[in-house]
């Protein structure tokens, strides 16, 4: 049983939790990722590794309550455990050691995944900046974090509440075109948004990974849900990935397949809500 240590509601619908999982705070590395089970009968459920803490034997995951199974495991408190916390699966982010500047792009909770990396990143001396937006204010988390290592903060709201209004593509040919220079782009988020910040990145020629978060069941490559096609041959995102070249991947065939269950899901909050 993996014990519960801390809870942190982010905001309405973000739960952050910190959890005693010795094996694979000893092991992981940033760009990993764990799938959890809350017992017996419960969805197998992806989540990329927040943070973690190896003097403590533990790993930080932070995700959104939106399907039944999430909307499960943000009723447990500190001291409740999960049955199941798998990992570290799929193959750690692909740093370089030539990075000297890189910037973030992340939207919504792809920011508590980007956060790891980040960090990982500016403790070897990679100059850092991020760009974080959310639908207002309150979808805007872990900023504070990011400002303890990163050199320049920028956050986008759609309606303006917390920072510029706009979207973080706007934010980001803005300091390209204002002459700021980076090595490497690194985006998480909704999938639609990664599109178009590839799309701008490559105008600008500078590569770009994103992490691809499609749907997943065993996390071991055998299941073949979480195929994708990156420079026109199959991956698995849970062994190939998560993260990969930003500019051969197919997000058209991701965002279709990722909306397979979307009516199945319904159904279970419908049920789960009676």
């Amino acid at each position: 049983m993996y014990k519960i240590l801390k809870k942190e509601v982010l905001n309405s619908a973000v739960i952050l939790m910190e959890v005693e999982a010795p094996y694979v705070a000893f092991r992981c590395e940033p760009g990993q990722f764990i799938i959890a089970r809350i017992g017996d009968e419960g969805e197998r459920i992806p989540l990329t590794i927040a943070d973690f803490d190896r003097e403590k034997n533990t790993i930080t995951i932070v995700f959104q309550a939106l399907g039944y199974s999430t909307k499960e495991m943000a009723k447990l408190e500190v001291g409740d455990s999960f049955l199941d916390f798998v990992g570290p699966l799929g193959s750690p982010a692909p740093f370089k050691k030539e990075w000297k500047r890189i910037i973030g792009v992340a939207g919504g909770v792809g920011s508590a995944p980007l956060y790891c990396q980040l960090k990982a990143l500016a403790e070897s001396g990679v100059s850092c900046d991020v760009i974080i937006g959310g639908r207002s204010a309150e979808f805007v988390i872990l900023a504070d974090l990011f400002a303890k290592f990163c050199d320049h903060v920028y956050i986008m709201t759609d309606d303006g509440t917390l920072g510029d209004k706009g979207v973080v593509t706007k934010k980001l040919e803005e300091l390209i075109q204002a002459g700021e220079k980076y090595d490497h782009v690194i985006t998480i988020g909704p999938l639609i948004m990664m599109k178009f910040v590839v799309q701008m990145t490559k105008q600008y020629d500078i590569p770009t990974s994103v992490s691809l978060n499609p749907i997943m069941i065993d996390g071991t490559g055998m299941c073949g849900g979480c195929r994708v096609t990156v420079g026109g041959e199959t991956k698995f995102a849970c062994v190939d990935g998560p993260d990969f070249d930003g500019f051969a991947v197919d997000f058209d065939e991701c965002m279709k397949r990722q909306s397979f269950f979307k009516e199945e899901e319904h159904e279970c909050n419908l049920r789960m809500a009676q």
